[in-house]
């Protein structure tokens, strides 16, 4: 918990002086000397029972003063509440290697399957946007909040080879950022391997101006913190390695300059690519060749930088679940919200039941 005006708490120095104060005048109302003719009467009429009562009230009065105080030095909490309104951009790899069968009946299909359990899963406060890489990548489904949609549009993957991972990286930030989208192009327009899918080419010489005018725009932006965008992010499933395309770690810098936050999703058994560091091929049941080794270092990069998570699924089962996990995530956020209107209310509360307590028991 964090207070926005912390220098008001030096008035709950005053609690321990009141009490003291209390204390003290219990004391001298000691003092007073009252006869009663039987010293039995007194003593039923003042019981441990009514010695415990009277101090009640005042004791609810002294706290709902400290939860009072509490409240005006403006205290700042993070809670779990419901999401707003968000935008996902879930890019999937549609590479040549998602034909492996190493998870049943192949990678795309299971990866299918579990898109579409994860859209069924989606509140309505979600919008999805839907983006397929491979060579190049393509917008499948803007963002929608039409179930039906998306579910055409993951029905609509078609396998390609190579595996451009910098691509689909970039026109999922493009698709979550449209208004950005013109210069997160032209930032890399100079790059012959930088066509993302979005018609782009390569500029002519003498006319990267509008690339230059671009690349001062992001050198001059302000850096977001990393995972501060609260309106969306973007998940990122891919079962291989970058074979060509911009590097994916360019394009996560420049969304966690945005704060947008990147969870990305490993697809694949170990075994299908060997196990080690190195890139290993295999043939398809067409002839294509394609690698199959998962770069998973480069995949918990970019979610460490950019304040998103990692996830290894190795089946359809484990695919499934990483998406009811990242469902439960974007449907319930953790926020820092200010909790003074709550302090003020238990604080009010407090001195009603005081209040009700001393008229109750004490008339007064």
């Amino acid at each position: 918990m964090r207070f926005l005006w912390p220098e008001l708490l030096w008035l709950l120095l005053a609690l321990p002086l009141l009490a003291a104060a209390y204390l003290y005048a219990l004391k001298r109302r000691k003092r007073a000397v009252v006869v009663y003719p039987n010293l039995a009467l007194a003593r039923t009429a003042v019981g441990p029972a009514q010695k415990l009562r009277r101090h009640i009230p005042p004791l609810l009065c002294w706290l709902a003063l400290g939860v009072a105080l509490l409240a005006c030095a403006r205290p700042n909490a993070t809670v779990t509440l419901p999401a707003d309104t968000l935008t996902l951009v879930l890019a999937m790899d549609v590479s040549r290697s998602m034909e492996a069968a190493d998870v049943t009946p192949t990678r795309l299909t299971a990866a299918q399957q579990a898109a579409r359990h994860f859209v069924d899963g989606l509140p309505s406060s979600v919008r999805l946007g839907i983006v397929s890489f491979a060579a190049s990548a393509t917008v499948v489904q803007p963002p929608t909040e039409d179930h039906r949609d998306m579910l055409d549009a993951i029905d609509r993957f078609e396998l390609q080879t190579g595996t451009a991972t910098g691509s689909g990286l970039i026109v999922a930030l493009s698709t979550l950022l449209p208004a950005e989208r013109a210069d997160l192009e032209a930032l890399l327009l100079n790059d012959p391997l930088s066509s993302f899918g979005l018609g782009a080419t390569a500029a002519p010489l003498g006319k990267a101006g509008p690339i230059e005018a671009a690349r001062k725009r992001e050198e001059e932006k302000p850096p977001a913190e990393p995972g501060s965008y609260r309106n969306g992010a973007i998940i990122l499933l891919t079962d291989g390695r970058r074979t060509t395309g911009p590097d994916p770690m360019a394009i996560a810098r420049m969304a966690a300059k945005r704060g947008v936050r990147v969870y990305t999703v490993g697809f694949g058994t170990p075994q299908a690519g060997g196990g080690s560091a190195t890139s290993s091929s295999s043939s398809g049941p067409d002839g294509w060749s394609y690698f199959m080794q998962l770069d998973e270092t480069t995949l918990r990069a970019i979610a460490k930088l950019t304040g998103g998570e990692y996830y290894q699924a190795s089946s359809a089962g484990d695919l499934t679940k990483v998406y009811s996990n990242l469902t439960t995530r974007f449907s319930l956020e953790r926020r820092d919200t200010e909790i003074s209107a709550l302090l003020a209310a238990v604080a009010g509360l407090l001195l009603l039941v005081a209040c009700i307590l001393s008229i109750k028991w004490f008339r007064r």
